[in-house]
């Protein structure tokens, strides 16, 4: 299968040595985006919820350029520095996604990059066009 490499000025460049996302088929594999603000690549608060919106815009930004929205997510990884705030991730979340969600990992982990408290990866399957 052929690989196409996904990548928008609406989220985020690439900080290293990875491509924003994969699409393979249908299946577009993204890279995990932080909460910085696209224009400025600065993060956007210390605010963990403006945090989580400003992650879940560069996913959403990610997906419509991958040719999908975000509701095609069908598996997102969540890495937060504090599980403490895994409240505020299902408050934010849940205004980015209606029933049924998308499978869902909250994984707490020591450090991100940026210092930033949280990440968020996934999986997209693109509604089929037959």
């Amino acid at each position: 299968m052929n690989k196409a490499f996904i990548s928008t000025d609406k989220a985020p460049a690439a900080i290293g040595t990875y491509s924003q996302a994969v699409k393979v088929g249908t299946a577009v594999y993204l890279s995990g985006q932080i909460p910085l603000v696209p224009e400025t690549m600065e993060v956007i608060s210390e605010d963990f919820s403006e945090q989580t919106h400003q992650v879940f815009k560069n996913i959403a930004a990610v997906c419509e350029e991958a040719g999908g929205q975000i509701h095609d997510l069908v598996k997102v990884n969540i890495y937060l520095t504090d599980l403490s705030n895994f409240a505020i991730v299902n408050e934010v979340m849940s205004q980015y996604f209606k029933k049924p969600y998308p499978a869902r990992a909250a994984i707490g982990v020591r450090a991100l990059p940026k210092n930033v408290q949280v990440e968020i990866d996934g999986i997209m399957e693109l509604p089929s066009t037959n």
